[in-house]
């Protein structure tokens, strides 16, 4: 018989409405938007996060450089500094020395003088960047040789006890040329080095103050960006927490919406049962009523020919049909006999259809008996079950002259009369029709596979055409040749229960070499609410 199912809604429900797909695909839509947003957004955050770094790190080096340069002027200015403080301290030992005699202010004066060239040379190696402060440590340098030379004159003065010289030379107080040029020469270099001075540090505190500006900006844009993420982030939970609620929502709605639905059908299913079973009930009023006036017109036809044929043969004598009524074909010819065969023949058509009817309503109250029964899931010794179809059919298959193998099958637990049915139907349909004058070949095997037990039914049989594999599991549909009895229905009920069972039945076969189908059952079914919704 027809199985109902519910193949759910085209719509799902939203607070007792119904959610369109084109509501469904927006609501895709906009989160998709969603998602890209966020990830343009953390691109851009990132983008901004290396550009500020790298940003930073090449002010923090130019700043670096910068303060550099302030300090290199900052160096040569003490360098000039230091150079002038030994110079004038050699000029002052040098006139102790002149005027006392004294030994230790020889011993600084030669202390001063070692120091003065090598800081000379240092001046001149600081200032070597710079064209201008080059030129001028290069007079500088003959400058200071002059007044060291000066030094040492006056020294040799005053060892060669010429004191008296010495002295007038320092009473008269006249400038020297050298220490003249030493003042103007190093004036210029600290009026040089005050100008870089101040240029490099302005250039240093422009760089710092651009570097800050960076720092503020970078994260004023940061804390932007946090702020959009966690804006961001709160609406994604809430637009979540809203589709969450509206996802509870459509859930119950659907619950109910399936369960309406499904005891509709439900109901409407067992309407249909009830209907098949009063139709096929009814139906046997008027078929017996066909059948007993076929009985009585099959006796007519006795008298009706045997009327004709008396009336044929009427002689002076007695009538040649005999009075028992017995067979009066052989009394009739010509037009006569012929008629009796067509009245005969059609007869028999009537009652071979008549027949025929009759086993199609019994199936249909078989069909509809069983599709009311409840499925008892047991325990099912899965080949004992199978031997004894077996030998139920042995005859039958002794006839057929041929063999069914069982191997190796795995045990379940379902419903025995169901599987019982499904084999048998299974097993009948591959010893009827096996190829004539070939050796029959059935073999029953079986294995498991991730929770279900996979049987396959495979003879040499005639075989099925490809295009005929959806057709031989329709109601009232038979395929290839006509010549064994049948309703119809024998593979569309295995299917059916199948089904029923949870689940799946194929055939795979060519004609003309055999057929092999397959069913896939549950290890262990539980009944669940297939009893109620069948």
């Amino acid at each position: 018989m027809p199985q109902w199912k519910f193949s759910g809604c085209r719509e799902r429900s939203r607070g007792g409405q119904l959610i369109s797909p084109s509501e469904t695909l927006v609501t895709v839509d906009a989160t998709r938007r969603r998602a890209i947003g966020q990830i343009l957004l953390l691109a851009a955050g990132l983008f901004v996060l290396v550009a500020i770094s790298a940003l930073s790190v090449v002010l923090v080096t130019q700043s670096r450089k910068d303060n550099a340069w302030v300090v290199h002027t900052v160096e040569v200015e003490n360098q000039i500094n230091a150079l002038l403080l030994d110079i004038r301290r050699a000029e002052s030992a040098t006139r102790a020395y002149m005027l006392s005699s004294a030994p230790q202010f020889l011993s600084e004066n030669e202390s001063a003088t070692a120091a003065i060239l090598p800081e000379l040379d240092h001046l001149t190696h600081l200032t070597s960047d710079n064209p201008v402060q080059a030129e001028n440590a290069a007079k500088l340098k003959t400058a200071v040789e002059l007044r060291l030379g000066e030094f040492a004159r006056g020294i040799d003065r005053t060892r060669n006890n010429d004191v008296a010289a010495s002295i007038a030379v320092l009473r008269e107080g006249r400038s020297n040329e050298a220490a003249e040029a030493i003042t103007q020469i190093t004036h210029a270099m600290r009026g040089e080095e005050d100008r870089l001075f101040a240029l490099r540090t302005k250039i240093a505190d422009r760089t710092q103050q651009l570097a800050s500006i960076v720092t503020v900006v970078g994260s004023g844009l940061v804390i932007a960006l946090a702020a959009i993420s966690v804006f961001l982030v709160r609406r994604s939970s809430r637009a979540r927490d809203f589709a969450e609620a509206r996802l509870r929502d459509s859930n119950l709605n659907l619950e109910a919406t399936v369960d309406e639905r499904t005891a509709d059908l439900r109901e409407a299913n067992n309407e249909i049962q009830r209907f098949a079973y009063i139709v096929s009930h009814d139906l046997r009023s008027p078929l017996v009523n066909i059948m007993g006036f076929t009985s009585e017109l099959e006796e007519l036809r006795g008298d009706i020919f045997r009327r004709i044929a008396t009336l044929g043969h009427m002689t002076d004598s007695a009538p040649l049909v005999p009075a028992d009524g017995g067979d009066v074909e052989t009394m009739l010819d010509g037009p006569d006999k012929q008629l009796s065969q067509d009245f005969a023949e059609a007869l028999g058509f009537i009652k071979s259809s008549i027949a025929k009817m009759d086993r199609l309503i019994t199936a249909i109250l078989n069909l509809t008996r069983e599709g009311r029964r409840e499925f008892q899931p047991v325990q099912i010794d899965t080949r004992e079950l199978i031997e004894s179809i077996v030998s139920t059919v042995a005859h039958q298959a002794a006839e057929a002259d041929a063999q069914i193998r069982i191997e190796p099958l795995p045990d379940i637990i379902s419903d025995r009369l169901a599987i019982e049915q499904i084999f048998s139907n299974l097993i009948d349909n591959a010893l009827k029709y096996l190829k004539p004058g070939v050796p029959g070949d059935i073999t029953i095997r079986g294995r498991t596979k991730l929770g279900f037990a996979i049987f396959e039914i495979a003879d040499n049989g005639r075989g099925i055409d490809p295009k005929d594999h959806q057709r031989i599991f329709d109601l009232f549909r038979r395929a290839g040749t006509q010549d064994k009895p049948g309703q119809g229905i024998g593979l569309a009920h295995v299917r059916a229960l199948v089904r029923r069972l949870g689940g799946t039945m194929s055939v795979s076969s060519e004609l003309h070499n055999g057929s092999t189908f397959t069913i896939t059952l549950p290890i262990a079914w539980a009944a669940s609410n297939r009893n109620r919704d069948t």
